[in-house]
């Protein structure tokens, strides 16, 4: 009988990426997804896309979504009791541990560990220590179809807001951004490759600009992943609105 772990899911690259090595080794069953999202803007946290496509995503995996929503200004001790809630429900039903996207942010892996082991869980992270670079040229060449979704200004410009994830984009990133974009320069949309039965389909959006205390007023007081854990200043994030496609037919 396989182990009985559920999948931490941003909706990203990183966590497509993670999710395709889990399901494809064929050790664990994962019983659902589970994404954190905002209860004031109804939009996965951090990536800013819609329920809509967040749902659109899980069905074309076709694995069950537990949504977990903090509010607009979320602490840590918010974070923790909502997240930790539903680890005790997956607990119950027979679930061991929880699977990241995480790749080599020492303090976030730390975090996640200490909170699961009070629960009786562990963590698993298929990416861990795998040089950035190796794990972007494996995402693109599985055919994996991304495009980004926010980006922080303390790196990026809002021109790479609502891009493509491809290797073009990969070679345009100015020195000391990492190409996954692992300290928090930017984030993603998966929405087609090889862990999805059907593409995700939608259309780009407005561009939104919205500064750090919009976006992410708990920054400063906690440590929760939510958050952003760029080591540069960041004024604020550009986001990119995805719009779903059965949205755009009703228009």
């Amino acid at each position: 009988m396989k182990e009985k772990i559920i999948f931490c899911w941003s909706g990203g690259k990183d966590s497509a990426l993670a999710l395709h090595r889990i399901l494809k080794e064929g050790k664990f069953e994962v019983v659902a997804l589970v994404t954190t999202c905002s209860e004031h803007f109804q939009r996965v946290s951090m990536h800013g896309v819609r329920m809509e496509l967040l749902d659109e995503q899980a069905r074309a995996i076709g694995l069950p979504l537990e949504k977990v929503f903090v509010s607009h200004r979320s602490s840590n001790d918010e974070y923790q009791q909502k997240m930790g809630d539903c680890m005790r429900r997956f607990k119950a039903q027979g679930v061991t541990a929880a699977a990241y996207g995480d790749i080599f942010l020492e303090d976030l892996k730390l975090w996640r560990e200490q909170n699961l082991a009070q629960i009786g869980l562990r963590a698993i992270f298929p990416l861990w220590k795998i040089d950035s670079r190796e794990l972007i040229n494996e995402f693109i060449a599985l055919g994996f179809g991304s495009v980004v979704c926010c980006i922080n200004d303390a790196y990026l410009t809002e021109h790479s807001v609502g891009r493509n994830l491809d290797a073009e984009f990969i070679r345009t990133l100015p020195a000391g951004v990492d190409p996954c974009g692992e300290n928090g320069e930017y984030h993603s949309f998966a929405f087609a490759g090889p862990i999805f039965k059907q593409p995700v389909r939608f259309n780009l959006g407005e561009k939104v600009y919205r500064p750090v205390e919009t976006t992410h007023p708990s920054t400063a007081t906690t440590s929760a992943p939510c958050v952003v854990t760029s080591t540069r200043q960041a004024k604020g994030f550009w986001f990119c609105d995805l719009l779903p496609e059965k949205q755009l037919k009703q228009l």
